[in-house]
């Protein structure tokens, strides 16, 4: 990577700008407000000079009667002792002086530059009145020196100067250190995700500390999170390949074991010989629609025919199809609705098999004249539907996996193909519903799901609970009529 495109380098680059600019500015600051400042001190102490020496020049006029040669004795001021009065000496080449008129000509200039010329009335103001009885017979002024090199104000304000280039220098490398050192700090973990992305990248396992909690923090939290969540995903497709592979492989098994034996004669081509043949190749069917029902409603891509379903219908049909089942293991299955359900908003055939899913693996794992119940409750906007069993119940760690695909129970380790409930929640999901369990060791299992209540009239029920598999229940279908699939068991 170009280093001068490194996020390094950009915050060090903006460390030093802002350092820069903002040194820069307070530079500019203090000089203006320096020399503003000192310009203000220098003409205040003009000023004083020349109000000092206004006295003398009035005793000069009292003395002489006019300000006849006045140039001579002002540039007697400039020699030493050469003053009027004790505290004088000699005077800087550059404290000059000028006597003005009352009308603004120039008498006297103590550097002979603008005797006989006309100052303004804002030039005038800065002088300090000469007033003799009360009448005003001159004006002293003390104005900057016209040798600006050698001004002791410019002088000042050079080294003034000087001094905060130097500073601005100094505090511009203090910046490049410093933000150098923090720029390489806050970029170090930044580093850190980047080597373990590549690592990532690789199909390797990788993980980065976490040092703080502000976003870099939050960002190598996320990091880990997705990491384990890769992680998890590459376990269950390696599993998913793994089981696929094992369920197709007995089922596929047996087939080619009978075709060889049917081609070696060893078999006769009988009736029953065919129906196992048939049986088993029903089964795969049934694994690989299991699976793309599974996979199209995982990729959001399952089509649902929803229109307004009478669930008390629906639940009597697939219950009275699972009679039989029950009858014939000693299991008791029941089915209880209230009074009054609405309609539900949903695809009846997804729903059918949603409900089959959750009863088939319900009769699994009841035991031997145990009951399975199947119960619905009206929710503010949705209908719940449970199946309960009185099997051994599921630890809480078989708890967090019993929607996996491919997972089974313990006593359900070698039976069905382990998509049912995975598939019940996909569909479920589907519907905008949602899908739980809820499960104790010893105390049985509870499966729910919702589904959302249709925006039409209610349709009332008269009955509230029914036991399934009497042939004289009115509301309930035969087994017979039931045509859809069960996907065995979770």
């Amino acid at each position: 990577m170009n280093p001068l495109r490194s996020l390094w380098f950009n915050l060090l680059l903006g460390f030093v700008l802002v350092a820069v600019i903002a040194v820069g500015v307070v530079a500019v600051l203090v000089n203006r407000t320096t020399t503003r400042q000192f310009e203000i001190y220098v003409s205040q102490g003009r000023q004083m000079r020349a109000q000092r020496l206004a006295p003398l020049f009035a005793d000069y006029y009292v003395r002489v009667g006019s300000w006849a040669g006045v140039a001579q004795w002002m540039a007697s001021l400039d020699e030493p002792d050469g003053g009027q009065g004790p505290g004088w000496g000699r005077a800087d080449s550059n404290d000059r002086l000028l006597l003005v008129d009352p009308e603004g000509w120039v008498l006297a200039d103590t550097q002979n530059v603008l005797v006989g010329e006309h100052l303004t009335e804002t030039e005038i103001a800065l002088g300090t009145p000469i007033d003799i009885n009360g009448r005003t017979v001159g004006i002293l002024i003390a104005p900057a020196a016209e040798d600006v090199h050698a001004s002791r104000e410019v002088q000042f304000l050079d080294r003034v100067n000087s001094s905060l280039l130097w500073a601005g220098l100094i505090a511009g490398l203090v910046a490049l250190t410093l933000g150098a050192l923090l720029a390489w700090q806050l970029t170090a973990p930044l580093r850190s995700l980047t080597r373990a992305a590549h690592s990532l990248a690789e199909g390797q396992t990788a993980q980065v500390q976490v040092r703080s909690g502000g976003e870099i923090g939050q960002l190598a939290q996320a990091f880990n999170q997705m990491a384990q969540s890769l992680a998890r995903q590459e376990e269950l497709r390696r599993n998913l390949m793994a089981d696929i592979a094992h369920e197709l492989r007995t089922p596929l098994s047996v087939i080619r074991g009978d075709l060889e034996a049917l081609l070696d004669g060893i078999f006769e081509p009988t009736p029953e010989a065919l129906a196992s043949l048939q049986e088993e190749t029903l089964l795969l069917t049934r694994l690989v629609d299991d699976l793309r029902a599974l996979a199209q409603a995982e990729a959001g891509q399952l089509k649902l025919k929803r229109q307004p379903v009478d669930l008390v219908g629906l639940l009597g049909s697939v219950v009275a199809g699972f009679s039989p089942l029950a009858q014939s293991q000693g299991q008791a299955l029941r089915l209880e609705t209230p009074a009054d359900l609405p309609l539900v908003e949903a695809d009846p055939q997804r729903v059918r098999q949603i409900v089959a899913n959750l009863i088939s693996n319900a009769l699994r794992h009841a035991p031997s004249s145990g009951q399975v119940l199947v119960s619905a409750t009206v929710r503010p906007t949705e209908i719940q539907v449970s199946v309960a069993d009185d099997g051994p119940g599921l630890t809480p760690e078989e708890l967090s996996h019993i929607f996996d695909r491919f997972w089974r129970g313990r006593k359900a380790r070698a039976e069905g193909s382990g998509l049912g409930l995975a598939i019940a929640r996909e569909l479920v999901r589907a519907h905008g519903g949602r899908i739980w369990a809820e499960s104790s060791p010893g105390e049985g299992s509870i499966f729910h799901f919702t589904l959302p209540i249709a925006q039409v009239s209610s349709v009332r029920r008269t009955h509230t609970s029914a036991c399934v598999g009497k042939s004289d229940e009115p509301s309930f279908a035969q087994p017979g009529e039931m045509r859809y699939n069960i996907a065995e068991g979770a």
